[in-house]
């Protein structure tokens, strides 16, 4: 088949495409983009679903969420080199392929451990096709074409992740938990096949599959794949006094420095670093950081908050938090324009702090706060997020000719995702310590407030003893609930906290914008066939 030469031949130039192919290679593309991030947070809204059907224990349920996202980040970097050796077309009707298999293996798990391992299955190989898109959209056209890439791609890659909690929470509620992965069996056949059919922008190298380098392969996998545990399990069990969470921090730092010195002076590297040279893609990166940050704490802390203060269910939740992606959509084509005629450098600046604003807003969080509380400022951030993210695609990829443009959308894709784990780790790690410290406080003030705290209990049982005759019962009941009470006062306040610490750390990004120089909006030479 001429599909698998391997000879000096280019073969087909993605700009010189007929423009319907390009659209349609583009839209089965995007489609595969959107399947792989949503899944991210579709088990957002439904982990206590997933773990009463699977009967798992409140440590191991929050791995189906981070296995999935610490095998995705391994995948987003290595698929610039598969995407060479194997061909786009081959590469990205593999990823839909198996995605397809281990979400329907993901539905038939009959444990917790089958579903991490199927889970972190279906985050490795759908990772391949996030990256892979961004560089064959801006391999494949150009001017004020190429301009609407960041625009539609970058609603992709935050519409996705905050829709994941509204559809798998309207799912659970309506079919079962085990929905969520049946639902991306067929599209993810008909993207397979029209992925086999359709995207032909470039041919296969099979030779460079015998020059991996596994070593650098093996040392990103550890890096990534320590530093996600490291995050994941450290707030839970006193970070580096733990042995495990040490050692898997050594091995993370060890793996980090072999996986440079590869990148560097192997024969056959896996990952190119070139395109860190440019310093606008350095800070370009820095924000998609920032920006995956914000986008995946934001995501994952309110779906938190209702189920734990407002004890909402799977389908209130995904209600609740549907419209930021609303205000995302009606936001692109704002962002788009303005890509098109503004300064990146001023758009920026503008979505920082309309972002920050968003998150001061919900810093003002409420044990009362539902659905009409949190729209403005959930409607606030996702109009906000398309003016940060589409100018940071666009002064990160453009001005790379075609080899270098893969390894930049995998490295730029990884950061954002990166960001990702960070944020949800480290919110997590606020939201504990917040919520003992404010813990303290109230019963500080308790103590402090003479005998209005025992009066309260002493009432509290009375009323529950006139349905029970153990009055010592009855006070166990009321120190009970005066406890809960108090946990869920500390716990608003932290979310409180947490939100506004976010806020200051999307303003303190603002230091980085002078030192953006957009590249030229240009088509990238065909070097990589």
């Amino acid at each position: 088949m001429s599909d698998h030469k391997t000879s000096n031949d280019p073969g087909p130039a993605p700009g010189d495409l007929p423009t319907a192919r390009k659209f349609l290679i583009f839209g089965i593309m995007a489609f595969g983009q959107f399947m792989a991030l949503i899944d991210i947070q579709i088990v957002a809204a439904s982990l206590n679903d997933v773990q009463a059907g699977l009967s798992a224990g409140p440590d191991e349920i929050s791995w189906v969420q981070t296995g999935y996202l610490m095998a995705e980040l391994v995948m987003i970097p290595f698929s610039a080199f598969l995407a060479q050796a194997l061909s786009t077309r081959w590469l990205f009707a593999l990823s839909a392929g198996l995605f397809t298999l281990s979400s329907a293996l993901c539905g038939l798990s009959w444990d917790i451990n089958s579903m991490i391992a199927f889970r972190v299955l279906q985050g490795f190989v759908g990772g391949a096709m996030v990256p892979t898109v961004f560089a064959t959209g801006f391999a494949m056209f150009s001017g004020p074409q190429r301009a609407m890439i960041p625009a539609i791609l970058g609603m992709v890659s935050v519409l996705a992740p905050t829709l994941g909690p509204t559809v798998g929470g309207w799912l659970t509620d309506a079919v079962g938990w085990r929905s969520i992965f049946y639902v991306n069996i067929v599209p993810g056949a008909v993207v397979t096949v029209l992925a086999a059919l359709f995207i032909r922008v470039d041919r296969p190298k099979l030779s460079m599959l015998r020059q991996i380098d596994y070593s650098h392969l093996a040392a990103m996998a550890i890096f990534l794949g320590g530093l996600e545990y490291v995050l994941e399990e450290g707030p839970r069990h006193e970070w580096f006094g733990d042995p495990s969470i040490a050692t898997a921090a050594w091995l993370s730092l060890v793996a980090f420095l072999l996986f440079l010195e590869r990148s560097f002076r192997s024969g056959g590297p896996i990952v190119r670093l070139t395109p860190f040279r440019r310093p606008t893609f350095a800070f370009a990166c820095l924000f998609n950081l920032v920006i995956g940050f914000g986008l995946y704490a934001s995501t994952y802390l309110i779906p938190v908050f209702l189920g734990r203060v407002r004890g909402f269910n799977s389908f209130e939740i995904g209600t609740t938090v549907f419209v930021t992606g609303i205000a995302q959509v009606l936001s692109t084509v704002i962002a788009a324009r303005l890509s098109q005629r503004v300064d990146p450098r001023l758009v920026i600046p503008f979505g920082l702090t309309l972002f920050a604003a968003s998150l001061w807003l919900t810093s003002y969080v409420g044990q009362e706060w539902g659905f009409a509380a949190f729209m403005g400022p959930q409607l606030l951030r996702g109009f906000a997020v398309m003016l940060c993210i589409v100018p940071s695609v666009g002064l990160a990829l453009n001005g790379f000719g075609m080899t270098e443009l893969r390894y930049a959308s995998g490295l730029f894709n990884l950061m954002r995702n990166l960001g990702g784990a960070i944020g949800i780790a480290v919110v997590n790690t606020w939201l504990g310590d917040n919520t003992r410290i404010q813990a303290a406080r109230l019963g500080e003030a308790l103590g402090e407030a003479g005998r209005r705290a025992p009066d309260f209990v002493a009432a509290l049982a009375g009323r529950i003893g006139q349905g029970a005759g153990d009055p010592d019962q009855a006070l166990a009941m009321a120190r009970a609930e005066l406890a809960r009470l108090v946990g869920k006062a500390a716990l608003t306040l932290s979310f409180d906290e947490v939100f506004r610490t976010m806020a200051w750390m999307f303003l303190a990004a603002l230091v980085m914008v002078p030192f953006c120089r957009p590249a030229p909006n240009t088509a990238p030479s065909v070097d990589a066939h």
